[in-house]
């Protein structure tokens, strides 16, 4: 069954198991990763059901009308588009985000990120609320992801792009924690120069890849996703040593600085930490593959 046949059929012939096993074939046959789940995300997307609805009514026809719906989410992720963007929301720590091209799709190793800031918050004994900064917020996941697990400190989000911080914002709405993370338009750490309580902890995802190897990503990231939050530039550094060259200044004492990395950047981001000469206790953290990816450093005395 190719997809012409498909979209000529009379929709009540086509039931949903039916559906399902049609686009597993052709999604697998378009290289298309995960064809079956992605088959039935799109498919639930488009009968606006959760997925497990799916097997639920497995016998159930579809209209004309949602058969063509079908058909056209099918196009767009043969085409490349990430389902994340077809169906515009993404999982992350358990919790739903709305995602759209402004903003990169959060991935699984971010959770890292996540993971490893909660470590260095269970340490502290005091009851005092925290202010934590997450730079180059993007869809806000991991300030929400952090915020919902420890919403009694106090936390910042910012971004250079205001649609990605009003982005931010509703998914801060979506999970109510408005209240508790305040977002703002700024480029790094610039737009915090002057204020005068600074930060216990900083976090950030940087763009850390390098400019020539973008075009070698897959098409679902380099076609669709926003180049400002992939690329680093000429060697995948640029902005790692800003962070690290100023994340000192904005640091109260003992703050932290926790950054992801790319999996073989490790002693690079080392070598940029040594020369600030800001900070002690430099770390790493492997991903779930057992990649490097997250490094944290303390604030020097």
């Amino acid at each position: 069954m190719n997809d012409e046949s498909a979209a000529s059929t009379n929709g009540a012939q086509w039931t949903i198991i039916k559906l399902i096993r049609w686009a597993t074939s052709y999604l697998n046959s378009h290289d298309v990763d995960s064809p079956r789940a992605t088959g039935e995300i799109l498919l639930a997307h488009a009968l606006h059901l959760d997925r497990i609805d799916l097997y639920l009514r497995f016998d159930q026809p579809l209209e004309a009308a949602e058969l063509r719906t079908f058909k056209a989410l099918i196009k767009r992720r043969i085409a490349r588009e990430p389902v994340a963007y077809i169906v515009g929301k993404k999982e992350f720590w358990s919790l739903d985000f709305d995602v759209n091209e402004d903003v990169l799709i959060p991935r699984p190793e971010t959770e890292c990120l996540v993971e490893a800031a909660l470590d260095h918050l269970a340490e502290i004994t005091s009851r005092r609320p925290r202010r934590i900064l997450d730079l180059g917020t993007g869809s806000g996941a991991i300030a929400v992801a952090l915020a919902s697990q420890k919403p009694h400190h106090i936390y910042f989000a910012s971004d250079r792009f205001q649609s990605a911080v009003e982005l931010a914002r509703r998914n801060a709405g979506r999970h109510d924690l408005c209240r508790s993370i305040h977002f703002l338009v700024g480029d790094w750490l610039s737009s915090f120069k002057g204020i005068g309580d600074g930060f216990d902890m900083i976090v950030s995802n940087p763009p850390y890849i390098p400019s020539d190897g973008i075009n070698v990503l897959q098409p679902e990231i380099y076609r669709y996703e926003p180049i400002a939050a992939l690329d680093g530039n000429e060697d995948g550094l640029a902005c790692y040593r800003r962070i690290i060259k100023s994340a000192h200044i904005h640091l109260n004492p003992d703050g932290v600085l926790l950054l992801e990395i790319g999996h073989d950047q490790r002693e690079d981001v080392q070598q940029i930490v040594s020369r600030v000469g800001r900070y002690q206790d430099f770390n790493c953290a492997k991903d779930y593959s057992g990649y490097d990816r997250v490094v944290w450093m303390r604030k020097r005395d």
